[in-house]
């Protein structure tokens, strides 16, 4: 099953490893290096750059969601339900 997590942007739920809130970049100093260590090799995807309130941590890259991340977990558990 697929996940959307924004604008035209779908994941495959068994490629999701962690779904977070953005005030987690903030708040933890060594996911903000994650993260910039990711983003220099290319590896974001930015769905809407003026409204990102979750990042998303796949297989392959991390999104930058618009939705919160309550609502991606809701998403993420009713796929799981319907497998």
């Amino acid at each position: 099953m697929f996940i959307h997590l924004g604008g035209d942007v779908m994941v495959s739920s068994k490629d999701v490893i962690a779904i977070f809130d953005l005030r987690m970049k903030e708040e933890s100093e060594e996911t903000a290096k994650y993260l910039q260590k990711v983003e220099k090799n290319g590896k974001i995807v930015m769905i809407d750059p003026d409204d990102s309130k979750s990042f998303v941590v796949t297989n392959d890259y991390i999104y930058y969601s618009p939705i919160s991340s309550l609502t991606l977990k809701k998403r993420a558990s009713y796929m799981d339900e319907l497998e």
